[in-house]
């Protein structure tokens, strides 16, 4: 199996299956002399954590991470940061209940694909590889991201913007902030979160699932991340979004808003504010050209309903090429939505970070001032 790193030169390496004995990260490109702790990790982890909440599968992982390579007295040494997160509700019955429909193919799972790369190898317990649990490796090395951007005055946020049709209200980045974590849709819209939960808890009771909208925000970001062509900002985040499991759409800035505009309603509007360059709208989302213009990055992600449901349907047994019934016994999320917004949040925050060291890395070798940077950062961090 390939396909189990993320980035260049922050990069981060997983493996770990739904029902393995641990999930293992590997961090490398930390700096060294960065203050870290397991408790640094774990509150990012908490916040993906399955079980705390009536909208969550009740599946007890209590997803403690342990730091296991890369610090010293408790400060990184700069080499890679190693951590492990043990499986620790693996109950016979449940992989009993795997056991008893591993050669029929779960709607919406992928059994089907697995079966056609890894035949009779593949890994049927709980999904294995392809289960949403190893998107927590994912979240323990967004949260040693997130601390590395912290140092730059950086913030990642994210929220649940609509579920099932239901839609918050346009909300500011403090607001997020604010009231993103009062409620377990992780919607700062308080009013319309009451809507949301109400209406998953019904689709619950139906058996069935819901899915969403999550909306990922970023301020600070310094101009200048990006490496046109192929590596261009929006194109690294996208690529980190996507591969979130549950992923099945992407936009970023006004996203496929902008195919009912006109160039004249579209283009950001260029202004001077305080001494700096700033845009009057912000429909880029952030990011021109592929590279960090210094306003807010927006990305939206399209999460659809957990695909396990209650409801007995129509399947095929792979091996027997026979028709099939499948009503599904095992644990489920009735969303994900909220659980996943720390997900979308630790891929951009890596995402960024990578983006920040090539970018740093190649400036310095460039060797000539930028005289146009006052005009974008009165207070750039270049040379801190």
């Amino acid at each position: 199996m390939l396909g189990n790193s993320f980035g260049r030169v922050f990069r981060v390496y997983a493996c770990g299956e739904s029902y393995g004995e641990a999930l293992q990260i590997i961090v490398d490109g930390v700096p060294a002399g960065i203050p870290l702790a397991d408790a640094d990790i774990q509150k990012e982890l908490d916040r993906r954590r399955p079980g705390q909440s009536k909208l969550d599968s009740p599946r007890g992982e209590t997803d403690k991470v342990k730091i296991v390579a890369g610090l010293l007295e408790g400060i990184t040494t700069g080499a890679p940061v190693g951590m492990i997160i043990y499986n620790v509700d693996r109950q016979q019955i449940h992989v009993d209940q795997y056991r008893a429909v591993k050669d029929i193919m779960r709607p919406g799972h992928a059994e089907h694909t697995y079966f056609y790369k890894y035949g009779q190898h593949a890994d049927w317990c709980g999904a294995g590889r392809s289960s949403g649990r190893e998107s927590a490796c994912r979240v323990a090395a967004g949260a040693l991201a997130k601390l590395l951007l912290a140092r730059e005055n950086i913030q990642v946020a994210g929220y649940v913007k609509e579920l099932h049709g239901i839609k918050a209200r346009e909300v500011t980045f403090d607001e997020i902030l604010e009231n993103g974590e009062k409620n377990e849709i992780r919607c700062p819209d308080l009013e319309t979160a009451e809507k949301m939960i109400a209406r998953c808890l019904e689709i619950k009771e139906e058996g069935d699932t819901a899915g969403g909208v999550v909306e990922i925000r970023a301020r600070n970001v310094p101009p200048g991340l990006g490496e046109p062509v192929f590596d261009k900002l929006s194109a690294t985040i996208a690529h980190g979004i996507m591969s979130i499991g549950a992923v099945k759409g992407f936009e970023i800035g006004a996203g496929f808003a902008v195919t009912k505009m006109k160039g004249s309603e579209c283009n950001d509007i260029p202004c001077v504010e305080n001494n700096r360059i700033r845009f009057k709208t912000n429909r880029s989302g952030g990011i021109d050209g592929g590279i960090s213009n210094g306003e807010e990055i927006i990305v939206r992600m399209a999460v659809k309903p957990t695909s396990t449901i209650s409801i007995e349907q129509d399947s095929v047994n792979m091996p027997k090429l026979e028709h099939a019934k499948l009503a599904a016994i095992t644990r489920r999320d009735p969303t994900i939505c909220a659980r996943i917004v720390a997900v979308g949040e630790a891929m951009i925050a890596i995402a960024l970070v990578d983006h920040l060291m090539m970018w740093r890395g190649y400036d310095s070798m460039q060797k000539f001032d930028h005289p146009w940077r006052k005009l974008t950062e009165p207070q750039p961090p270049w040379g801190k």
